[in-house]
C-alpha cells in the first residue's frame, strides 16, 4: 500500500479535479444504465434453467399459459341483475385494447357452463373407475332385485341376505362429485348466490407491470362506464386476480425500496454528519470550545455529508450499472442492497475522514496527511473490503440466484465503495482544502498516550463472554429454521380486501387448486402416467386426486373404441329382467345416460369442460394434473409433494417432470439448505485466509477474528433468547456477516499494533469510535429493511443487526479485554509488527 499505489494517493490530491470529473462521468453513465433495473418477484428465476422444475415450468407456461388471472366479483341480492350486468360488460371488456399497440387485454373468459350438456354424455366423460363402480352398483342391484324375487326364501332370509341397501342416488352424486372437477357449475356463485364471478384470461406479458396496471386502470373504468347501480341498487362490483397482488406486490416492494433508500441514506448523512461536528470540535478546539469554534463547526458541518455522500453516491451508480449490464433485474434479496451498500460503504469513508483529520490536527500537511492515511488506515480498509467483497463473492459459486447475485452485486459494490473511498475521497477532501471550505491544520488530540489507563475490568468481561459463547454453543441444536412461506410472504390489505370478495366464488372445490402438471410427449403416455401417480397415491395420501382429459374423454381411435364397448357392456347389464322390475325410474335414467353409440366430436365439447386440460391454441394437452390434500405453503410439504409428483419413469424408461412453482420452491428450498453450509464454510476459510495473510502473523490474525467468532456465538444466544428463525431470506447474509462483522476486529488488532502497548484506551477513544460509527451507518443500512412490508425483507434486516450488533459489542468489549490481559501478562510486548514505533515516527516526520 505505502510503495504500489502511492503514485495514486498523490495524484488524487495533487490533481483533485481531475480525478473528480473522470470519476462523475463514469458515474452518469452507470446511473442512466441502472435506472433500467426492474424487479423480479418471480421465485422459479431464482433457479438456473437447467433445472427440471424450471423447464417444466416454463414448458407449462409456454403450452398452458401462466396461472395468473383477472377475477371480477359482481355482488347483488338480485342474481338476475349480476348476471345481466355481466352479460352487458363481458363484450365491451373483450374489447378492451391497449393504447400503446392496440393489441386486446384479453384472450378469453369463464362466465357460464353448459350443464346440461354434461347431463346428457356424463357417462361418456366416466374414468374407468367410475365405470367400474357403476358396473358394481348395476351387478348389486340385479342380485338384490333376484333375491327378493326368489320364492323359496323366506321373508327373513331375504332381509338378512340384502343387508344396508346401498344408495344408488349417493353412488351418481359421489359421480358427479367427481366430475365437479371439470367445472360442473352453471355459473360461478357463492354459497347463497349472492356474489357471481368473472374470470378473465389476460392477452399480455403477464411479468410486464406497466401492462397489468394499464389493464387494470382501463378495466375499472370500463366497470365505472357500464353503469352497474343502473342494473341495481345495490350491484357492487370488485376487481381482484392473482395478476392483480403481482402487481401490487411488484409496485410495493419498488416503492417500499425507494423509500427506505431516501431515508436511510438521510438518516446516515445525519448520524455521520453529527459524528464529525464532534470530530471537529475536538480536533479544533483542543477541548476549548469556544463561539468561533462552534460556529466553524456548524459551518463546516454540511460539507461532511457532501464529501462523504459523493463518492459513495458514485459507487452506488457504478455498482447499479454492473449489475444491469449483468442480470437486467433485482430479485426479492437484492432489490435493498442499495441501502445496505451505502451504509457499509460510508464506513470506509469515515475510517479515512477521521484518521486524516487527526493526523492534520497533529500538523501533518494535506498531502502528507492523505499519504499516511492511504498507507495505515488505508489498508486496514482495504483488508477489511477485500474481506467483506470476498465474502461475498463466495455465494455467486451457489445455484441459488438467490445468492450469487446477491453476492456478485453487494460484492462489487463494496470494491467501488473501497476504490471511492480511497481515491475520490482524498481528491475531495484536497479540493476543498484548497478551496479553503475545509480546515483541519490546528491544534488537536495529539498522538500521545501517556497516562491513558487500563482497560477497566478485563477479566470480568472475558468471563461474562464466554459464558454467554457456552450457552449458544449448548443451544446450537435448538437453532429453528421457519418452513412456513405463508409466514414470510407479505400481506396487503387493500389486495386482501378484493380478494376476499372473489375468493368465495372461485374457491368452492376446496382442494382442486394449483395442481400440478405431469408434462408428457404422446396421448398414449396418459393412461400409464395416471397409473403410476395412482399408485404413489394409494402409499402417501398428500396425493388427493390425479385426473386427466384422455383419460375420461378418448381422443385416438382405440381409446374411443374401448370407452364405447364399454359403455355397451354397461348397457347390457340393464336388460336383466329382475332389474326391470325397478319401479323407482334410476333403472330407466341410466339406461337413457347409456343411449350413446357413436364418438362424441372433441370440437362439440363446451370450452368449459376442456379448458383445464388444453393449450393455450386450444389442443388437447398431453398431461396429467395432480392435486394435493394439504397446504403446500410448508416447505416441507412441498418437498415431500415434489418427491412424490415431482418425476415420473415410464415403463419405456422415458421420464418426464411434473410443473408447478411448489415443485420449484421445494427445489429452491433444498438447494438453498444444501448451499448455505457450503458458502459458510468457504466464507470462513476465506476471511482466515485473508486476515493471515494480511497481518503475516498467526496470534495477530487470531486475535481480529475473535470479535468475529465471539460475536456470532452471541447472535445465535440472542436468537435462541428471543426465538428468532433463520429463514428462507435470511441464510442469505450469513456470509455477509462473517465479512462484516470481520472489519472492527481487523480496524482494532491494526490500530493497537501501531500504537504499541498500553494504548488501548487510546485505541478505543480513536478507532473505536470510527468503528461504532461504522458499525451504526451498517445497522441503518440493514435496518431499513425492518421497516419493509415484506416479512421475508424483514427476516433479512432483522439477522444483519443482530449480527452486526453483537460481533460490534464483541469488538468493543471481549478484544479489548482479552488484549488487556495478554498485555498485562507480557504475552504481546515482543511481537508488535513493523507497524509501530520507529517507523511510525518515520512516518509522521515532516515532509
Amino acid at each position: 500500500m505505502r510503495t504500489a499505489f502511492l503514485w495514486l494517493i498523490r495524484l488524487a490530491v495533487g490533481r483533485p479535479a481531475l480525478i473528480i470529473l473522470v470519476a462523475a462521468g463514469v458515474s452518469v453513465v452507470a446511473f442512466l444504465q441502472a435506472r433500467t433495473l426492474e424487479v423480479d418477484t418471480d421465485f422459479a428465476n431464482l433457479l438456473p434453467d437447467r433445472y427440471e422444475s424450471v423447464q417444466a415450468l416454463q414448458r407449462l407456461q409456454d403450452e398452458v399459459g401462466a396461472e395468473s388471472t383477472v377475477d371480477i366479483a359482481i355482488e347483488s341480492d338480485s342474481l338476475e341483475a349480476s348476471i345481466a350486468f355481466a352479460k352487458t360488460l363481458i363484450p365491451s371488456a373483450l374489447a378492451l385494447e391497449q393504447a400503446s399497440s392496440g393489441d386486446p387485454y384479453f384472450s378469453a373468459v369463464a362466465f357460464r357452463n353448459d350443464i346440461d350438456y354434461l347431463e346428457q354424455y356424463a357417462l361418456y366423460f366416466a374414468s374407468p373407475s367410475e365405470l367400474d363402480s357403476l358396473e358394481a352398483l348395476i351387478l348389486e342391484q340385479a342380485r338384490r332385485a333376484r333375491q327378493l324375487a326368489d320364492p323359496s326364501l323366506t321373508a327373513d332370509a331375504r332381509s338378512a341376505s340384502q343387508g344396508p341397501s346401498p344408495s344408488q342416488d349417493g353412488r351418481v352424486a359421489d359421480l358427479r362429485r367427481s366430475l365437479a372437477s371439470f367445472g360442473l357449475r352453471e355459473y360461478y356463485l357463492n354459497g347463497d348466490s349472492t356474489v357471481l364471478g368473472l374470470r378473465f384470461y389476460p392477452a399480455g406479458a403477464q411479468t410486464d407491470i406497466g401492462f397489468i396496471e394499464d389493464l387494470y386502470r382501463d378495466l375499472d373504468r370500463l366497470i365505472s362506464a357500464t353503469e352497474p347501480a343502473t342494473f341495481a341498487p345495490d350491484l357492487k362490483v370488485t376487481t381482484a386476480g392473482r395478476l392483480l397482488r403481482q402487481s401490487v406486490e411488484i409496485r410495493a416492494i419498488t416503492d417500499d425500496v425507494q423509500r427506505s433508500f431516501g431515508a436511510g441514506v438521510g438518516a446516515v448523512l445525519v448520524v455521520v454528519t453529527l459524528f464529525f461536528f464532534y470530530k471537529t470540535l475536538q480536533a479544533r478546539g483542543a477541548g476549548r470550545l469556544t463561539p468561533r469554534v462552534i460556529g466553524s463547526a456548524v459551518m463546516r458541518a454540511p460539507l461532511t455529508a457532501l464529501v462523504l455522500g459523493t463518492p459513495l453516491l458514485m459507487a452506488l451508480c457504478w455498482a447499479g450499472g454492473v449489475a444491469s449490464i449483468t442480470f437486467g433485474t433485482l430479485n426479492l434479496m437484492t432489490a435493498t442492497l442499495g441501502l445496505v451498500l451505502f451504509g457499509l460503504g460510508i464506513d470506509y469513508g469515515i475510517h479515512f475522514f477521521a484518521r486524516y483529520a487527526e493526523e492534520r490536527g497533529r500538523g501533518e500537511g494535506v498531502e502528507s496527511a492523505a499519504e499516511i492515511c492511504f498507507a495505515s488506515t488505508g489498508l486496514a480498509i482495504a483488508i477489511s473490503a477485500v474481506t467483506t467483497a470476498g465474502s461475498l463473492y463466495v455465494l455467486t459459486l451457489a445455484d441459488f440466484r438467490g445468492f450469487s447475485e446477491f453476492g456478485w452485486i453487494g460484492g462489487s459494490g463494496i470494491l467501488f465503495a473501497m476504490a471511492s473511498m480511497l481515491v475520490v475521497l482524498p481528491a475531495l477532501l484536497s479540493l476543498l482544502e484548497r478551496l479553503h471550505l475545509l480546515n483541519y491544520e490546528t491544534l488537536g488530540e495529539g498522538n500521545s498516550t501517556q497516562g491513558e489507563r487500563r482497560f477497566p475490568a478485563p477479566r470480568l468481561l472475558v468471563v461474562g463472554s464466554l459464558l454467554m459463547s457456552a450457552y449458544a454453543l449448548w443451544a446450537l441444536p435448538d437453532t429453528r429454521f421457519e418452513y412456513d412461506f405463508g409466514a414470510l410472504n407479505p400481506t396487503f390489505p387493500e389486495y386482501e380486501a378484493r380478494a376476499a370478495r372473489v375468493q368465495p366464488v372461485f374457491d368452492t372445490e376446496g382442494r382442486l387448486r394449483n395442481p400440478a402438471y405431469l408434462l408428457l410427449e404422446r396421448p398414449e403416455d396418459v393412461p400409464e402416467a395416471v397409473k403410476v401417480l395412482r399408485e404413489r397415491a394409494a402409499q402417501d395420501t398428500l396425493i388427493y386426486t390425479v385426473l386427466s382429459l384422455q383419460e375420461r374423454f378418448p381422443t385416438d381411435s382405440a381409446s374411443i373404441q374401448q370407452k364405447l364397448d364399454r359403455l355397451a357392456d354397461i348397457r347390457a347389464l340393464l336388460d336383466d329382467p329382475f332389474l326391470r322390475l325397478d319401479t323407482s325410474g334410476d333403472v330407466d335414467r341410466l339406461g337413457a345416460a347409456l343411449t350413446i353409440e357413436e364418438p362424441v366430436p372433441l370440437d362439440s365439447v363446451p370450452e368449459f369442460l376442456r379448458r383445464p386440460f388444453t393449450t393455450r391454441t386450444g389442443e388437447v394437452g398431453n398431461f396429467v394434473l395432480v392435486y394435493a390434500s394439504a397446504s403446500l405453503s410448508d416447505g416441507r410439504v412441498s418437498m415431500r409433494f415434489a418427491d412424490l409428483v415431482g418425476e415420473v419413469r415410464l415403463e419405456d424408461g422415458s421420464t418426464h417432470y411434473a410443473a408447478s412453482t411448489s415443485i420449484v420452491a421445494a427445489d429452491m428450498l433444498r438447494l438453498m439448505l444444501g448451499e448455505a453450509p457450503i458458502m459458510v464454510m468457504i466464507t470462513a476459510l476465506l476471511v482466515l485466509a485473508i486476515v493471515v495473510i494480511t497481518f503475516r502473523s498467526v496470534r495477530w490474525a487470531a486475535l481480529a477474528l475473535t470479535p468475529l467468532i465471539v460475536g456470532l456465538l452471541w447472535m445465535l444466544a440472542v436468537m435462541e433468547v428471543f426465538s428468532i428463525p433463520f429463514t428462507f431470506y435470511n441464510l442469505v447474509v450469513l456470509p455477509a456477516i462473517l465479512g462484516i462483522g470481520n472489519d472492527a476486529g481487523v480496524h482494532l488488532v491494526h490500530r493497537y499494533r501501531e500504537e504499541g502497548p498500553g494504548s488501548l484506551r487510546f485505541v478505543i477513544r480513536s478507532t473505536g469510535e470510527h468503528v461504532t460509527m461504522g458499525a451504526l451507518t451498517t445497522l441503518i443500512g440493514f435496518g431499513g429493511q425492518l421497516l419493509s412490508f415484506h416479512p421475508g425483507l424483514q427476516s433479512i434486516g432483522l439477522l444483519a443487526v443482530i449480527g452486526n450488533t453483537t460481533t460490534i459489542a464483541a469488538a468493543l468489549l471481549f478484544l479489548p479485554a482479552l488484549l488487556q490481559i495478554l498485555e498485562d501478562r507480557g504475552w504481546l510486548s515482543h511481537s508488535f509488527g513493523r507497524a509501530s514505533g520507529a517507523e511510525v515516527s518515520k512516518e509522521r516526520a515532516p515532509r
